[in-house]
């Protein structure tokens, strides 16, 4: 079956999952997140990416990315994969394959969708038991959006509009954003989130759907499966 054209309209956010093949470890010591980092932040300024979200798992990596121009995840991502793949292989001397195929992504009605997604991404490290609240995750972007101070930065991220409307003021927007986190992802959401991404699709209401449809001229939903034959038939 012939794959489809990714989803890469302009300006629209997108949850990406890049893997390990056979979930292999893709960061097996603090100086292979240092290198990953860098070079993400590298190309996603050269690709006009906006980064908003991340979360670097051992075996696999979460985005949540605007791109600016045509095709600038997709660029942007194979760019990264093969520099790094290089880097790694050249460092732990080995040959082959790191990651898991072609990276995963689905574009994301950002009203609905954008701080549950935001969420899901950067509750990574706690769904996983490694810690005990992403504030104790060092390779994740909760760290400067719930700072209150702003005394944290970097040139990877790139906060969303809708995190910066939380207020004008950078203690009270951190103290809002925080609280987005007293409470549980339900399971049929993150159901919803990692379908979409698996299948990329678009993940919103309907009229989202429709609209991005219209916008990119293929469909947006997985197909239909057709009816069983019954026994009488």
């Amino acid at each position: 079956m012939a794959r489809l054209p990714r989803l890469c309209p302009i300006g629209i956010p997108q949850h990406i999952i890049q893997r390990g093949n056979n979930r292999q470890v893709c960061f097996a010591r603090e100086d292979d997140f240092i290198t990953y980092t860098h070079w993400l932040t590298e190309y996603a300024e050269q690709f006009q990416v906006k980064v908003h979200a991340w979360v670097f798992m051992t075996n696999h990596v979460h985005l949540l990315a605007t791109p600016m121009i045509q095709n600038g995840i997709s660029l942007m991502m194979q760019a990264l994969g093969r520099r790094y793949v290089r880097y790694f292989n050249y460092t732990y001397q080995r040959t082959g394959t790191l990651w898991e195929g072609r990276f995963k992504s689905c574009v994301i009605c950002a009203e609905e969708y954008f701080f549950i997604c935001q969420s899901y991404i950067e509750l990574n490290p706690v769904r996983a038991n490694m810690v005990a609240h992403p504030i104790d995750y060092k390779w994740s972007s909760y760290q400067f959006h719930a700072q209150e101070s702003l005394e944290l930065q970097s040139g990877l991220w790139q906060p969303h509009e809708l995190y910066l409307k939380l207020s004008r003021q950078q203690r009270t927007r951190a103290k809002r954003y925080q609280a987005l986190f007293k409470y549980h992802i339900p399971e049929e959401e993150l159901g919803r989130i990692r379908n979409a991404t698996q299948s990329d699709m678009a993940l919103g209401d309907d009229r989202f759907k429709e609209e991005i449809k219209a916008l990119t001229g293929r469909r947006v939903t997985p197909k239909k499966r057709g009816r069983k034959p019954s026994q009488m038939d």
